[in-house]
């Protein structure tokens, strides 16, 4: 099942993505903005890795393909769902570089949260941004009606220096006041 946002799609990721999906795996650049610990890694442990996507039914990963173009240009997950609760850890990342600011990835949260919400009727949705990561905040919390929740002081190492990891949220609650506030998916 596809998941339509107004710019973008979010589909079952493919084995024709992985060359793409590795190279952005190894890009340092790119990494330096997202959570976890990456290591280098081979074309084989892709292939491990997309082999295992289909038998977790808690995890949920995404290829984010441009409606425009039909390219792949980055992956969304909902992942850690707790049906019984009712939440979930929401993460994202656009790897072509030329695609961000652009309205694609603000699309790609608003589809994933409509999914997340209204399909699978979770309450609330978890992240975290690294504290210099102030794209994604301005998207997250500025944009997309998620809330800070809290910090955890010096827990990233990046750059050479501990930065704070800022934990985000958003309620199912909030996601409804955002869509009164902006009408974002009334035909443009």
């Amino acid at each position: 099942m596809n998941i339509h946002g107004q710019r973008v799609i979010l589909r079952a990721i493919e084995e024709g993505d992985l060359p793409q999906l590795h190279a952005w795996a190894n890009d340092p650049e790119l990494w330096q903005h997202l959570g976890g610990w990456r290591f280098a890694s081979n074309l084989e442990s892709t292939k491990t890795w997309f082999k295992g996507l289909g038998h977790d039914a808690n995890n949920h990963r995404y290829a984010i393909v441009s409606k425009d173009e039909g390219a792949l240009i980055g992956t969304a997950n909902i992942v850690n769902i707790d049906m019984k609760n009712g939440n979930a850890f929401h993460g994202m990342m656009l790897g072509a570089e030329a695609t961000r600011g652009k309205g694609y990835a603000r699309d790609a949260v608003m589809a994933t949260m409509r999914y997340a919400f209204d399909e699978l009727r979770l309450n609330r949705l978890d992240g975290d941004i690294i504290e210099y990561n102030i794209a994604s905040y301005k998207l997250y919390v500025g944009k997309c009606g998620w809330k800070e929740e809290g910090r955890q002081r010096g827990w990233h190492f990046r750059q050479g220096r501990h930065w704070d990891r800022i934990i985000v949220g958003v309620t199912q609650d909030d996601y409804r006041e955002l869509l009164a506030e902006t009408d974002y998916w009334a035909a443009p």
